[in-house]
């Protein structure tokens, strides 16, 4: 899939031990790497922890 900036996510999954997101948790999309599969965020909590998509990492659009 191809995110774009300002596209809204939910959070299925991440693979992240340290992180207080919890899945359905959202955010809008900073920036997509494709090339890298890394998913940039702006989490509505305030955090801004990327989403390595190819690691395990899950979301779902909005």
């Amino acid at each position: 899939m191809t995110y774009k900036k300002d596209d809204r996510i939910a959070l299925v999954h991440t693979t992240d031990p340290h992180t207080a997101l919890a899945p359905r948790d959202t955010g809008t999309v900073r920036r997509f790497d494709a090339r890298l599969s890394i998913l940039h965020v702006n989490w509505d909590s305030g955090s801004t922890l990327s989403m390595l998509l190819e690691d395990g990492d899950e979301v779902r659009p909005l």
